[in-house]
């Protein structure tokens, strides 16, 4: 039932009067977060995946949405009777004028209540197609370098043997003789206000006002033809998991010769070997020895495009991390460049033969316990604890 139902705004995590535009990035933020690509076998985000897109489909709708904004739920669910039986969900004697009842009725019901047939216009004028979404997986070096990439994708594409009238070659559409070529038919209806003319869609014509006696052999009369379309998606340098690209007029072809609709492009990156990322900064984790990090020593530093020198200074302990300026991540947009962080480890050896652990409890006593100053302090705060 309509009542159960999550309010549409609610749903995209918006206000009540967002703009067009506010509509549409929300939608495409939370059809991104609930994709099935991006949570297969999850039921939970399948379901919020199609209560974002039935909202969508609604609040998109400058008609649609007009009626949601004024009657919720009820105003665009087919079902609902706009209320019980005390005069049309009780508006009777609350203050509307005859011209508001036909205002209101006539965008719901197509002009029942005199409206003016502003919906046959919409409905047989050009109306922009369907954007469409595809994830694709990159390596890493593709993501911080950018790529060239062939997309294949499974959509519906303009007939080309009828160029998307429908109509097979050498023929044409023709006027439906049962509307005229208004797409709507009329009928008297008898209600508590009186007699009114019901417009209801043309079931010839299906709401197009033609038909097409000879279809065309491709596409049967549809004017398009599901196939398979490689892409090819120039993936700019610095792109990041779940970035949009968005490719004009790559999404489903318009009708009524409307524009075609959008592809965007999610974009998911591989783990590197070494690397990891946060935001146009890297990590990377290298392993000294103990002699490396008592004595100080030149390392060899990988970064994105060479290897580099790096001198670790004498005493360096565990987990220090040290940073080379510009050696990370180029910006989507602008000129700024990332940083390198590179964290050191101690990597106590193993594996020691006899001689060799000899050697070690040897350079432990030349050393003596006055070179660890955090072994002596900690020592000594043991015993104040304990009093002796």
């Amino acid at each position: 039932m309509a009542d159960s139902k999550r309010d549409y705004y609610e749903v995209l995590g918006l206000k009540k009067g967002a703009s067009e535009e506010e509509i549409k990035k929300a939608f495409r933020k939370k059809a991104m977060e609930y994709h099935p690509d991006k949570n297969p076998g999850d039921k939970a985000a399948e379901e919020k995946f199609k209560e974002v897109n039935e909202a969508y489909g609604v609040l998109s709708d400058k008609q649609k949405k007009d009626l949601y904004d004024r009657f919720g739920h009820a105003g665009v669910d087919p079902n609902s009777g706009m209320g019980g039986a005390g005069g049309f969900g009780g508006f009777s004697g609350a203050g509307f004028s005859a011209e508001d009842l036909g205002s209101m009725f006539g965008d719901l019901f197509g002009g029942m209540f005199g409206g003016s047939g502003r919906g046959r216009a919409q409905r047989n004028g050009p109306r922009r197609g369907s954007d469409l979404q595809k994830s694709i997986r990159i390596t890493f070096d593709e993501a911080v370098f950018g790529a060239k990439k062939n997309v294949k994708i499974r959509k519906d594409v303009t007939c080309t043997r009828c160029n998307g009238t429908g109509a097979e070659p050498g023929t044409e559409k023709k006027t439906c003789p049962t509307c005229g070529g208004s797409g709507q038919v009329q009928s008297q209806q008898k209600t508590p206000f009186g007699s009114f003319m019901n417009v209801t869609t043309c079931p010839t014509c299906r709401g197009t006002g033609e038909i097409i006696e000879t279809p065309c052999k491709e596409c049967g009369g549809t004017g398009r033809i599901h196939k398979d379309v490689t892409i090819s998606v120039n993936i700019p340098a610095g792109v990041d998991n779940n970035s949009v690209i968005s490719l004009s007029g790559q999404g489903e072809p318009g009708v009524n010769g409307g524009p075609p609709g959008d592809l965007y492009i999610i974009i998911a990156v591989d783990k590197h070997e070494l690397f990891t990322r946060e935001g146009n900064d890297l990590r990377l984790e290298i392993p000294i020895t103990f002699d490396q990090a008592a004595l100080g020593a030149d390392i060899e530093v990988p970064t994105l495009q060479e290897k580099v020198r790096y001198k670790v200074p004498p005493g360096t302990q565990p987990g220090t991390v040290f940073r080379l300026k510009g050696k990370g991540v180029k910006a989507l947009r602008g000129n700024k460049t990332g940083d390198l962080f590179i964290k050191v480890n101690l990597e106590v050896p193993t594996k020691l033969s006899g001689e060799q652990k000899k050697k070690v409890k040897d350079m432990a006593s030349a050393i003596g316990p006055d070179a660890y100053a955090k072994k002596s302090k900690f020592g000594d705060a043991v015993k104040r604890l304990f009093g002796s």
